[in-house]
């Protein structure tokens, strides 16, 4: 593959201008900034937008949580949802390698992290084998390993697919940059309440904004409409809690 030649970054003496001050970048941070450069320059970035509603499956999660089950936060329903969907769609579940499709038979997903080094993406494997009460689990244990510096390197290897979730913070939609070798990534965003026409009337309902981005080598935009298509109607009748 050739290498993309880019114009030279500007030299400011920013200290002409104001007060500055230097702050050294992390480990995680300088790492995460050289792969999600070249991600974004080496692959022809999509993004396709949806919502779903989720108003059934929220409650669902609220009344489990009442129930004393495990506690469960939308993230692991939004994993088995992608998982199933993956088996669905195998060409979501692929890797590029020269003329190849590498076709996974397996369906590892990953979720990004913010943690106080800098963005993490760590790896839950088997997610289509496990139900969502195992996944909150899982969720839980690598997020806290994560925020705390103690995610090892087999942690986050071997991901099909990352799911990458802004709910907790804000916002409405988003492009988020593909984590080469996959093919595609799923960016959440906030759920609120809407008024939706559901057929003989408008009522409020919890809407969920998806946004998918993919890789335009190895997918085109029908596949992405149907993936979207097939997951807001998974997390629209979800009514597993494991």
């Amino acid at each position: 593959m050739n290498e993309v030649t880019l114009a030279p970054w500007p030299s400011v003496d920013h200290g002409a201008f104001g007060p500055v001050r230097r702050v050294k970048r992390s480990r995680i941070q300088k790492l995460g900034a050289d792969l999600l450069h070249r991600n974004w320059v080496r692959i022809p970035h999509v993004t396709n937008h949806d919502d779903a509603d989720i108003t059934d499956l929220e409650a669902l999660r609220k009344h489990s949580n009442l129930e004393g089950g495990a506690k469960l936060t939308l993230l692991p329903f939004l994993l088995r949802a992608v998982a199933d969907v993956l088996k669905e769609m195998p060409q979501f579940n692929a890797s590029l390698e020269d003329d190849y499709f590498v076709m996974k038979d397996y369906c590892h997903v990953g979720f990004a992290v913010d943690s106080p080094h800098g963005l993490v993406v760590p790896v839950i494997r088997d997610v289509d084998t496990k139900d969502v009460a195992r996944l909150a689990r899982e969720i839980s244990e690598l997020t806290m390993k994560g925020r705390e510096g103690k995610l090892k390197p087999d942690d986050m290897a071997g991901g099909c697919f990352t799911v990458s979730s802004l709910g907790g913070i804000g916002g409405r939609y988003f492009t988020p940059i593909i984590n080469a070798p996959q093919v595609a990534i799923l960016g959440v965003s906030q759920s609120a309440l809407r008024p939706t026409w559901t057929g003989d009337k408008v009522e409020p309902r919890l809407m969920l904004p998806l946004s998918l981005s993919w890789d335009h080598r190895a997918v085109d935009g029908a596949a992405a409409a149907r993936f979207l298509v097939s997951l807001r109607t998974r997390l629209s009748h979800d009514d597993r809690t494991g």
